[in-house]
């Protein structure tokens, strides 16, 4: 009973530790006090600014658009490799393996660095074009993508790809038909992780972003150096409403596991 309770208290000390600063920062937003800490009364002028002012919409819907396209390549290519590494040979599947952990353990800012100087300084490419800030979170994210493939690759019945081509399917047939609809949810998850890289990065985006284009997190750092007291504040509202809905849609996608879990269950019953 006593290491129950421990186990439990311990649970919730750790849960406070991670969840409480967002809980703050979101208290802070339906407040009208500039400063956390303060104390102050309740108000939704945050939210009214950051759904009002033209200037936050632009950064958010270029933030977004931009997560986009960079997870739609990362997805492909990511895809592509993991489909193409496990069924190389060996060595060439560990000298893959091997290599796509390098920009995973790499530090954001020596990836960002590089990028920058490759495209931007050895080969010229004008910096006020989107294609470096693309390539540089396409290069972040494709890895990860790799990563939450793989492992449905492994789980997978390989039988019914060698059954297909015995039938006489063509490999791509066999690909389309049977590989990718067994491993689309770690598809899914390596889109949704690599749109969460993209819209999360900051080092990157920094060294590789056109002088006049900003995403969330680098317009967050430039905010909170400045004097707009109402934008850094309308931040606050921002973030909440980022949490939120990342919480709306884990819930749901939780609760629609549950009930396919037992919807299967209650058919191996009958």
């Amino acid at each position: 009973m006593m290491k129950k309770i421990c186990s439990s208290a311990w649970l919730g000390m750790v849960l406070l530790f991670i969840y409480f600063p967002i809980l703050i920062l979101a208290v802070y937003s339906f407040l009208d006090t500039p400063t956390i800490g303060a104390s102050g009364h309740f108000s939704l002028q945050n939210y009214v600014t950051l759904f009002t002012t033209p200037e936050l919409h632009e950064m958010i819907l270029g933030t977004l658009s931009l997560a986009l396209k960079c997870a739609i390549i990362s997805t492909i290519l990511g895809t592509m490799g993991a489909i193409g590494t496990f069924y190389s040979k060996k060595g060439m599947k560990g000298f893959v393996a091997t290599s796509n952990q390098i920009p995973v353990v790499n530090a954001d800012v020596v990836t960002g660095f590089s990028i920058c100087v490759l495209l931007i300084v050895v080969f010229g490419m004008d910096k006020d074009t989107f294609i470096p800030l693309i390539i540089g979170h396409v290069v972040m994210a494709s890895p990860f993508v790799y990563l939450s493939v793989v492992p449905k690759l492994k789980q997978m019945d390989h039988n019914l790809y060698e059954a297909a081509l015995d039938l006489g399917a063509s490999a791509t047939q066999a690909l389309i038909k049977i590989v990718i609809p067994q491993i689309i949810p770690g598809i899914i998850a390596g889109f949704l992780l690599a749109v969460t890289l993209s819209l999360d990065d900051y080092f990157i985006t920094t060294y590789t972003k056109p002088a006049t284009f900003d995403t969330i997190s680098t317009y967050v750092v430039n905010a909170t150096r400045g004097s707009h007291t109402e934008l850094k504040t309308a931040l606050w509202a921002l973030s909440t409403v980022i949490f939120a809905v990342i919480l709306f849609a884990v819930l749901i996608s939780n609760i629609t596991t549950d009930r396919k879990a037992g919807a299967k269950n209650g058919r191996n019953e009958m």
